[in-house]
C-alpha cells in the first residue's frame, strides 16, 4: 500500500515538473546569409537556461562560427556572443512577453553542408540545479522531492497570477475596443442621418424651384 502511494506521489510530482518546468531541444538550420530566431512567451521571475552548439555536415571544412543575441520583450540585450561554436545563456526574467534568441553565421560560409544549431532550452523548475540545492542544503530522497513539490506549487501559484493578470488585460482591451466600436457606430449613424437630412432638404428645394418654373 505504501509502495502504491509512493508511486502515485512520484507520478504526480513528475506531471507537475513536466507541466511547469519546460525543457526543449530545438534544432535550427541556419542559412549562409540571414538570421534565424526562436521566441518564447515567458512571464516574470522565471529562470531560463539554454545551451547551444553548432553542428555542421561539411566535414571537409572547419565548423563555422556563429553570433548569438538574446533580447527581452522591451529590447534589452540579455546575451551577446560572437565567433563561437557553442555557448550558454542564463537569466531570470524581469519582464513579461516574448523573449527572442537570434543566431547567424559569422562572415560568409563557403561550405557545402548544412549548418544546424542544437539548442537545449530549459525554463522554470527544469532549469534549476537540484543537485546543487541538495548538496548545499544536505537533503536527499523524500525531502528533496518535497522541495521540488514546493517549487512546483509556487510555480503553479505564479502561473495562476500571470494568467489572471493577462485575463484582466485582455478584458480591459476588449471593453475598450467595444466602447470605441460603439462610439464609432453612433458617429456613423449620426453622419448618415445628417447626410440623409441634407439630401432630403436639397431635393425639396430642387423640386420647389422646378415647380416655380
Amino acid at each position: 500500500m505504501a509502495g502504491s502511494a509512493k508511486m502515485r506521489y512520484a507520478g504526480f510530482l513528475l506531471i507537475l515538473l513536466c507541466f511547469l518546468g519546460r525543457a526543449e531541444s530545438i534544432w535550427l538550420s541556419l542559412p549562409a546569409k540571414g538570421t534565424k530566431c526562436v521566441s518564447e512567451e515567458i512571464h516574470t521571475n522565471v529562470v531560463v537556461l539554454a545551451d547551444y552548439v553548432v553542428i555542421s555536415d561539411d566535414h571537409a571544412h572547419p565548423t563555422p562560427t556563429i553570433s548569438t543575441k538574446v533580447t527581452s520583450p522591451y529590447g534589452n540585450t540579455l546575451h551577446h556572443n560572437e565567433n563561437a561554436t557553442h555557448g550558454q545563456f542564463a537569466f531570470t526574467t524581469s519582464e513579461s512577453g516574448n523573449y527572442l534568441a537570434c543566431f547567424w553565421i559569422d562572415g560568409h560560409y563557403s561550405g557545402s553542408g548544412d549548418v544546424s544549431i542544437n539548442i537545449d532550452w530549459k525554463m522554470g523548475i527544469a532549469a534549476k540545479d537540484w543537485e546543487s540545492v541538495a548538496r548545499k542544503e544536505n537533503i536527499e530522497g523524500v525531502e528533496l522531492d518535497l522541495r521540488k513539490l514546493e517549487g512546483a506549487v509556487e510555480a503553479i501559484h505564479e502561473n495562476l497570477l500571470y494568467l489572471k493578470s493577462r485575463e484582466a488585460e485582455m478584458r480591459e482591451v476588449s471593453e475598450r475596443t467595444n466602447s470605441r466600436v460603439a462610439w464609432f457606430s453612433i458617429m456613423s449613424l449620426g453622419v448618415c442621418i445628417l447626410v440623409s437630412t441634407a439630401q432630403i432638404w436639397h431635393l425639396k428645394r430642387y423640386f420647389q424651384k422646378k415647380k416655380l418654373i
